[in-house]
């Protein structure tokens, strides 16, 4: 079994008294559940035959609504990787058939990113699956537990995010 975040306080306090140990409590189970659920999605997308990479790009572009086009622009500002990532991304789901790129309708140097009819197959197969087990998982919170976790995350992403950036 492993150490409660309580008790890698605790051991802090006594070992090093005066350390600020105030966060253990709150960013220990953060990272533990983070990585257990990575580590999950991972298994879940692998069994749908789909990366997280590309699970993401074809997401965004679901997401978009018809015609379910973006710009290599949009797809970055949307996602939380570079452009250069973008790049790579569009290019292997390109060659897999998933997307299709074309200069964008707008006259600028920009890229469309377009869903293809393959693309939108593997996204409705994957985020099924996909969505259907976060359900799965987040069935041990009661719906009033979750609704007062969802904006405490959210509170505490924002605060980190504007503190990290």
């Amino acid at each position: 079994m492993s150490t409660t975040a309580a008790e890698i306080a605790e051991a802090w306090r006594r070992e090093r008294p005066g350390t600020p140990v105030d966060a253990i409590e709150v960013f220990t189970p953060i990272v533990r559940l983070a990585k257990l659920l990575t580590d999950d999605r991972t298994r879940v997308l692998r069994a749908a035959g789909i990366d997280t990479a590309t699970l993401d790009l074809l997401s965004v572009l679901r997401r978009s609504g018809p015609p379910y086009t973006l710009t290599t622009r949009e797809l970055t500002e949307r996602t939380l990787v570079t452009a250069g990532a973008i790049s790579q991304r569009v290019a292997r789901a390109e060659q897999e058939g998933l997307v299709t790129r074309a200069p964008d309708r707008s006259g600028h140097k920009a890229v469309a990113v377009s869903l293809t009819a393959a693309g939108h197959a593997v996204i409705e197969r994957s985020v099924d699956a996909v969505l259907g087990r976060d359900s799965e998982l987040v069935a041990g919170l009661t719906v009033e537990e979750r609704e007062v976790v969802i904006p405490l995350l959210d509170k505490l992403e924002g605060f980190v995010r504007a503190r990290t950036a």
